[in-house]
């Protein structure tokens, strides 16, 4: 069992920042690659970030929309990911969620929202 806690969000200027954390308690042993997904009202729910790690090396992945803007990170005990978001626009206001597949299972937050408004 993993249990995911988001916590960061709330409403950013356009052209802000803000920074997403996600603490995993549990069988975090056998979390490799966590992910942030977000979902604005009305439309499907997107990935945004992930960040795989091993003994050898880390690799990160960033949907197109968010490339250049975005920064996902993960503390070395690898029990809490962060997402830094600069740069900020009015369409990345959405639910933010962190995502953790373990075995055949996919675990998710609760979600935090993140809105972007002047």
């Amino acid at each position: 069992q993993v249990q995911l806690v988001e916590s960061g969000g709330g409403l950013v200027q356009p052209g802000g920042s803000l920074r997403l954390s996600c603490a995993a308690s549990g069988s975090i042993f056998s979390i490799n690659t966590m992910r942030w997904y977000r979902q604005a009202p009305g439309k499907p729910r997107e990935l945004v970030a992930a960040i795989t790690s091993t003994s050898n090396i880390e690799l990160v992945e960033y949907a197109d929309s968010v490339r250049g803007r975005f920064t996902i990170s993960r503390i070395n005990t690898k029990n809490t990911v962060y997402l830094q978001m600069n740069f900020m626009k009015y369409e990345d206001t959405a639910v933010y969620y962190c995502n953790a597949p373990v075995d055949d299972l996919d675990y998710w937050g609760q979600g935090t929202q993140v809105t972007v408004s002047s």
